[in-house]
């Protein structure tokens, strides 16, 4: 195991890390945060709308918008990016002043569950908490005729959940700084740093069989959502476009 020095504040006091996982702090109180994208706005306010239906209660909510970050995040667009919030998600932390917890969500979820649920489950020792894909993409393209990348931990980052105080490593320098894949594989932790969410909440459409989980918590569009003219007729779409009609009504 890969031993990291305990981390200095701001104030450059060593902090203990124990210490602060210990704190009591409540994953139910998590400040939810959900990627925006200019060429897909819909997918963010359609994914809020299925979220909100099903909680129990009220949560604080972002849009995660780029422009709003842009003072922020200065790193430039990679040529694999495939959303504007393919980097900005690993600010959360920082974003929340890295106290309690937070949840960052891909703007093309679809939630049929009780986020609550998610965050009961939620173990609070843990820096982030993913579902733990273990597969590979089965296209080459994904939305927007993009090249689909494949690496180790693929989708891991499309649901996190932080708790904020122990992800201090996820400073804006390092965000900025460091490659994809660094980030998106978790290499800024230990992997015993990484708890598991079932994989009912966070379901990749078109990559898993419909048998993989009993429940559904969570619809994925994970290669291109039904508001894209070529993923229309695909897997789960007339779900995606119940919960569309429901969120612009009385509009036609």
């Amino acid at each position: 195991m890969n031993v990291r020095a305990p981390l200095p504040n701001s104030f450059g006091e060593q902090l203990d890390l124990e210490k602060l996982s210990s704190r009591g702090q409540n994953p139910r109180e998590a400040t939810i945060f959900v990627g925006y994208d200019a060429r897909e706005p819909i997918a963010t306010y359609v994914c809020i709308h299925s979220l909100q239906k099903y909680a129990k209660k009220l949560f604080p909510l972002s849009i995660l918008r780029l422009d709003k970050v842009e003072s922020i995040l200065t790193r430039g667009q990679h040529e694999l990016q495939s959303t504007e919030f393919a980097f900005s998600r690993f600010l959360v932390p920082y974003l929340s002043n890295f106290e309690g917890f937070s949840v960052f969500l891909d703007s093309d979820f679809l939630f049929k569950g009780d986020i609550c649920d998610l965050l009961d489950s939620v173990d609070p020792t843990k820096a982030v908490s993913v579902v733990k894909h273990d597969y590979e993409p089965k296209t080459e393209s994904k939305f927007l005729n993009q090249k689909q990348t494949k690496y180790e931990r693929k989708n891991w980052s499309s649901l996190m959940i932080f708790n904020n105080p122990l992800c201090r490593a996820l400073s804006p320098r390092v965000v900025n700084e460091s490659s994809g894949l660094y980030l998106h594989r978790f290499k800024w932790l230990d992997d015993e740093e990484i708890g598991e969410i079932d994989l009912s909440w966070n379901y990749l459409v078109g990559e898993y069989p419909s048998n993989t989980t009993k429940k559904v918590n969570a619809f994925h569009y994970t290669l291109g959502g039904p508001y894209f003219d070529d993923c229309k007729t695909s897997e789960f779409a007339d779900l995606w476009f119940d919960d569309f009609s429901e969120m612009k009504a009385p509009l036609k």
